[in-house]
């Protein structure tokens, strides 16, 4: 399988680092994280469970003999299967085309399968930031944009912090050890040129962090 981002000047960035800036973090989501999280794949199988379970038990209810019941839900296990395949496919694929990129100056997001995208989002432009931490150490870190600033919800998905429709904020999705990540990203942000906003970030981050 050929790599369609193998022409990166930088990995993970569509262009090459300015003077003054450097790379302090970057790294890809834990795909587990993903399925699990961003494509719902433990809700998925806990839902095909019950609809199996309900179906075995009509079955055996009104006397039908193992081999029946097995013959009555064998459609909704080969449908369970395939369904929960192609969620851990897809949280593989979309964790193998996804880098984020923490700079002194800014994050950035490139993910998508077949559009690849590349999301600037300077320090200054972000007002706070809150980390959810997950299973094994995973999360997430929800970014919120300044007043003006703005996304799209489908554009950005599935790098977008979930249930926020209305104002949809930027999201490092299934990081893994999201602590130590929110560290990075909190003294990058006390330490910017826009302190105001860099120090109400990076406080939340802190607080978060330590919290979980």
């Amino acid at each position: 399988m050929s790599d369609e981002h193998e022409f990166e000047p930088v990995h993970g960035l569509p262009e090459f680092l300015p003077a003054g800036e450097r790379i302090l973090w970057q790294g890809e989501p834990d795909a587990r994280a993903l399925a699990r999280d961003v494509f719902f794949r433990r809700a998925l199988a806990i839902y095909f469970t019950l609809v199996i379970a309900w179906q075995a038990f009509d079955a055996w209810s009104v006397g039908l003999d193992a081999g029946s019941v097995g013959a009555a839900v064998a459609g909704t296990v080969v449908l369970a299967l395939v369904a929960l395949g192609l969620v851990t496919l897809f949280a593989r694929l979309y964790a193998r085309t996804t880098v984020y990129t923490i700079t002194n100056r800014r994050i950035v997001l490139r993910f998508g399968l077949a559009l690849p995208l590349n999301v600037n989002l300077p320090f200054n432009v972000i007002e706070a930031a809150a980390v959810r931490v997950t299973a094994r150490g995973c999360g997430d870190i929800a970014l919120s944009l300044a007043a003006g600033e703005r996304v799209g919800y489908v554009h950005m998905w599935p790098c977008v912090a979930r249930w926020h429709f209305t104002r949809p904020r930027p999201a490092l999705r299934g990081v893994a050890d999201v602590a130590t990540v929110a560290g990075v990203l909190a003294a990058a942000l006390e330490h910017s040129a826009a302190p105001t906003v860099s120090d109400a970030a990076a406080a939340t981050l802190g607080a978060r962090a330590v919290a979980a």
